[in-house]
């Protein structure tokens, strides 16, 4: 008896120094998170090296988490050995993030308003998050189970609670953050705004977080029956959502020998939203399935069985859609990562459709497929994110070997895109076409390039004056093979207040499409100015004295009709809607596009 209320006590003493831990520690995040934010505002040490400032935030913002989960769960040296894994996997990656960012242009500002290039962007936050949840259940699977791959239930276990365990702490830190703005609504009221005051202060914001999210994680890991009937809860739930998943996608993928492909890759997001609908599968399956011997119903059992089969002809759609794109387009960083996505799903695919071609079990099979897919979601994860298959590598390789191949003309090519997405890949690539150019149109070749490392903006890209030579040169003009008239080139064009120009007249980088059209019906050709990146047309028409004047706009509705319109498919017809005349000044109106297809509503009559 006695040495059971001893046991008891040192149980309880042992619980008491792992929460006290475990707060401090969220505590110190906190306070180190403020820090690294006040270094980055003021511009001071160590947020002038990068080298050194993304490795620290990554390590604050991540590794606390890790830390704080494998206490009480592992002896001291394995979560010393495990934590100091785990953060030499973050000074890689954040390496390396540094590296291939030095000297790129950044589109946007990054933590607290900070440029972006000094800290990780935020698709390696989230996938080294991703990265850090997956390894960190397959060693506490395994420290539970005391082997190097560890029982399927123990991984199941571990996973799910960690899910749900992040789940409610994310929860927990958003309701009392509601409730501390409450409170200071209410004081408000009163004219005491002291709390309104503090909320906004960052030296507060940063450690109320940090220790609530910790303190979250500690009741939620001392409370595993509570976990465990909510986690229970959810995936008896999420189950039932698997027969609806199955015949809605099912009679998707019948519908498809009747209607083509063709309006999936019109949507420009095929591959995307299929990957999607392979991972809401998935998961769904996983749901029903849980550890492999949970009972189920027949209607879930059917549904599961029939989902893991739908989900390799998706897959397969999947990557056919992509292979077109990147036949096409040729690689992008984007695409990169999509296929590191499909190598993934298909992993899960094939499984899958194995298991369930075994008819005489419950999925079981599936479940060394899900412990060798988590694997190799790591193993992805490391490649993308270090030089072994960077995306921006790859894909600023492929785009100039394609303009290197005359797959690409010089005046088509995006030297935007390895200037702002390239990282330090693009910018050494433009430095090299920029000094030596390819192909049979190299000098075209040099001056793009050369004109794309001066910009500092992707949309907006900064450049010299617009004269006559770089407005002849970076307008095209539809019909191909005609000329802009002499006088509309050479013309001195000046911002007029109310009158945006197009940036093709004011800027020697901007590009445009000229259409020569007759548009009021005078017999002479009128042009149709149209920006390179959005649809916004300009209407110019000579005067008696030769001038050009800006006559009217036209917004083109949808990107279809942009593609169209640059090809020279349009017509000239009269309105069906009549005009309003108000003060002698005649207003027309313009049809409505709800949709991407550029249908338009049908006006009255």
């Amino acid at each position: 008896m006695q040495v059971e209320q001893y046991d008891e006590v040192l149980g309880a003493e042992v619980s008491r120094r792992v929460m006290m831990l475990r707060l401090t520690t969220g505590l110190v995040q906190g306070v180190l998170l403020y820090l690294l934010y006040r270094a980055a505002t003021v511009n001071m040490w160590p947020a002038t090296e990068p080298f050194l400032f993304m490795p620290l935030f990554m390590l604050v913002l991540l590794l606390p988490v890790v830390f704080i989960s494998s206490l009480g769960h592992m002896t001291s040296r394995h979560v010393a050995l495990w934590t100091a894994a785990a953060g030499a996997v973050l000074v890689v990656l954040a390496l390396h993030e540094a590296w291939r960012s030095a000297g790129s242009v950044h589109l946007d500002y990054g933590f607290m308003g900070r440029p972006s290039q000094r800290v990780p962007s935020m698709l390696v936050i989230v996938f080294s998050s991703v990265f850090l949840y997956v390894a960190h259940a397959l060693v506490m699977a395994g420290t539970t189970d005391g082997k190097r791959i560890a029982g399927y239930g123990s991984y199941f276990e571990i996973a799910w609670k960690l899910a749900v365990q992040l789940l409610f702490s994310a929860f927990f830190v958003g309701a009392l953050w509601s409730v501390l703005w409450m409170g200071a609504g209410l004081f408000g009221m009163v004219k005491l705004d002291f709390l309104e005051r503090l909320l906004t202060k960052p030296w507060f914001v940063a450690p109320v977080i940090c220790f609530a999210f910790s303190c979250a994680l500690h009741i939620t890991d001392v409370r595993p029956s509570i976990v465990r009937g909510i986690r229970s809860l959810l995936l008896v739930l999420a189950s039932w959502i698997l027969p609806v998943a199955v015949v809605i996608i099912g009679g998707f993928l019948c519908t498809l020998p009747f209607t083509g492909l063709d309006g999936l890759w019109k949507t420009r997001f095929a591959t995307s939203l299929l990957l999607t609908t392979v991972a809401v599968l998935v998961m769904l399956i996983n749901c029903a399935f849980q550890n492999g011997q949970t009972a189920a119903s027949l209607a879930i059992r059917i549904a599961a069985r029939m989902a893991a089969i739908l989900l390799l002809p998706l897959t397969g759609i999947a990557i056919y859609a992509l292979g077109l794109r990147v036949h096409e387009y040729g690689w992008t960083a984007d695409r990169v990562v999509a296929a590191a996505c499909l190598l993934v799903a298909s992993c899960y695919s094939i499984g899958y459709q194995w298991a369930a071609h075994r008819y005489e079990t419950w999925l079981v099979e599936i479940a060394p497929v899900n412990v060798g897919a988590a694997f190799l979601v790591l193993a992805v994860l490391l490649a993308l994110f270090t030089p072994i298959a960077d995306p921006a590598r790859i894909a600023v390789a492929n785009q100039v070997s394609r303009l290197e191949r005359g797959l690409v003309k010089a005046d088509k090519f995006d030297y935007r895109y390895l200037r702002f997405e390239g990282q330090r890949y693009g910018q050494q690539a433009l430095q090299r076409l920029a000094q030596q150019g390819v192909g049979a149109d190299a000098k075209v070749v040099s001056e793009r390039a050369a004109a794309a490392l001066k910009q500092t903006e992707r949309w907006n890209p900064s450049g010299g004056k617009a004269t006559a030579t770089t407005i002849a040169a970076n307008i095209t003009v539809v019909p191909a093979g005609e000329a802009l008239p002499v006088s509309f080139v050479a013309q001195e064009w000046k911002e007029v207040p109310g009158q945006m120009l197009p940036s093709c007249l004011t800027n020697d980088v901007q590009q445009c499409t000229a259409l020569l059209l007759d548009a009021n019906g005078d017999g002479k050709r009128d042009i149709l100015l149209v920006n390179q990146y959005y649809g916004g047309g300009y209407l110019y028409v000579e005067q008696p004295d030769g001038k050009w004047l800006l006559a009217a706009r036209l917004d083109i509705g949808c990107r279809p009709m942009l593609d169209a319109l640059r090809a020279g498919r349009y017509t000239l017809v009269e309105p069906n809607l009549k005009a309003l005349v108000i003060g002698g000044l005649q207003l027309q109106f313009e049809p409505v596009y709800p949709d991407e297809n550029c249908k338009a509503i049908k006006p009255p009559g």
